[in-house]
């Protein structure tokens, strides 16, 4: 399997670029809903560029040696957020699309839960790739050849707070 590794710099253009394709779409929303914990960060960032309230669906579907088997998609229970009711244009975000199935499991979750307010709902991811079976609507990047993707947070998974701790 290919890898591709992505910086911080790399990943906030990559999430700008999404905010400037969904932005030339004209296509209006009025919430954002973002999958944790992947999409936290693109959630947040387009939050604030569109001006639109944020709320979090958490999702699990990776584990096994080095978080790279992917398993049975586990949704939350419940969908956290700050308005009094889910708006009824939604945008769903993600970092990528694998597989596809957690996608299709939170869409599928979302019409079972909120199908009677939800009059019309896209998805964003900065990838895509090429093995999905869900292609989102809006994406920055089609990855062909697949790779694990190392986005730059994810040092925050293998630190040590002893070491952590030492060194501040």
């Amino acid at each position: 399997m290919s890898e591709l590794y992505v910086s911080w710099s790399e990943y906030h253009r990559t999430v700008e670029r999404l905010a400037v394709q969904i932005y030339q779409s004209h296509w209006e929303f009025d919430e954002i809903i973002c999958l944790a914990r992947g999409g936290l960060r693109v959630g947040d960032t387009l939050s604030r560029i569109f001006n639109c309230p944020l709320a979090i669906l958490s999702t699990a579907s990776y584990g096994g040696p080095e978080g790279r088997e992917q398993g049975e998609v586990i949704v939350s229970r419940s969908l956290s957020m700050t308005t009094s009711q889910l708006g009824q244009r939604l945008l769903i975000v993600d970092d990528l699309v694998d597989s596809g199935d957690s996608l299709k499991a939170v869409l599928a979750w979302l019409y079972d839960h909120y199908g009677q307010h939800i009059s019309e709902l896209r998805t964003a991811v900065l990838w895509c790739k090429a093995c999905a079976t869900f292609t989102p609507d809006y994406y920055v990047r089609y990855l062909e050849d697949n790779p694990w993707i190392h986005q730059p947070f994810e040092s925050y998974e293998k630190m040590d707070l002893s070491t952590l701790s030492e060194n501040n």
